[in-house]
C-alpha cells in the first residue's frame, strides 16, 4: 500500500518546500509535540482532555500547513519537559493560592509594570518563556520586544523592591527551564549562567 504520510524526527530528513516526498506529506513528530505543548499551556495545563486534543489539532496543522525545509531550533529533552511541567503546575497553585490571599487582605497593593530581559533572543525561545510566564497567576506579559528580547511583565504584589526582585528572578527561572526542555545546546549553555546584569532593583511603575 502507497505511504502519503511520513513521520520524521530529523532535520535532514525534512521534505523540500511544500512539506511534502514526492506526493507524501512529512509529519514532523518535534513539531507535533511542540505544538501540543503550546496547546495544553494555553489552556492552563496539562489534563486528560487538552493532551489527546493537542495532538489532533497538531497533526491537523501540520498537515493543512505544511512547512517549508526549515529549522525551527527546537530540540526536545525529555528530562527537561517532565522538570518544566511539575514545575508550571507547581507554581500555578502557589500562585493562585498567594494571588487569592492578596484579593482578601485587608490593604490595597501597589501593582508595576517591569521590563525583564532575557538572555536567549531566538522568537522560539521568547515566545515559549512567555507563555509559560502567561500561564503563572500574579503576573501577565503586556508587552514582548523582540529587538532586546525583553518581557514587560504586570504584577499585582510590587509593595517592596525585593518582591520585584523575585519576580524577575522567576521570569528567569522559567527562562532556564523552558530552554532545557526544549532550546539548542547553545541557548541551553546561555541560560546557565548569571542573569543580565544591571536590572535588579531596577524598577519601573
Amino acid at each position: 500500500m502507497k505511504r502519503f504520510i511520513t513521520l520524521s524526527f530529523r532535520r535532514e530528513d525534512r521534505p523540500a518546500p511544500g512539506g511534502r516526498y514526492r506526493g507524501r506529506r512529512v509529519l514532523d513528530l518535534s513539531l507535533i509535540a511542540w505544538l501540543t505543548v503550546i496547546w495544553v499551556l494555553l489552556w492552563s495545563g496539562p489534563n486528560w482532555v487538552n493532551v489527546p486534543t493537542g495532538v489532533v489539532v497538531a497533526i491537523a496543522v501540520c498537515l493543512a500547513f505544511p512547512l517549508p525545509r526549515v529549522d525551527l531550533g527546537l530540540r526536545l529533552h525529555p528530562w527537561g519537559i517532565v522538570v518544566l511541567t511539575g514545575s508550571l503546575l507547581h507554581d500555578m497553585y502557589t500562585s493562585g493560592v498567594r494571588v487569592t490571599r492578596q484579593i482578601f487582605v485587608g490593604y490595597p497593593h501597589r501593582a508595576a509594570v517591569i521590563a525583564v530581559p532575557l538572555r536567549c533572543r531566538s522568537d522560539l525561545m521568547l515566545a515559549a518563556t512567555a507563555v509559560a510566564v502567561s500561564n503563572i497567576p500574579g503576573g501577565s506579559i503586556v508587552e514582548v520586544r523582540r529587538a532586546t528580547a525583553t518581557l514587560f511583565l504586570h504584577v499585582l504584589d510590587a509593595d517592596r523592591p525585593a518582591a520585584l526582585d523575585a519576580a524577575r528572578r522567576s521570569v528567569w527561572r522559567l527562562e532556564r527551564l523552558v530552554v532545557r526542555a526544549f532550546g539548542t545546546s547553545d541557548e541551553i549553555a546561555r541560560v546557565g549562567g548569571p542573569p543580565p546584569a544591571g536590572h535588579l532593583g531596577r524598577h519601573h511603575t
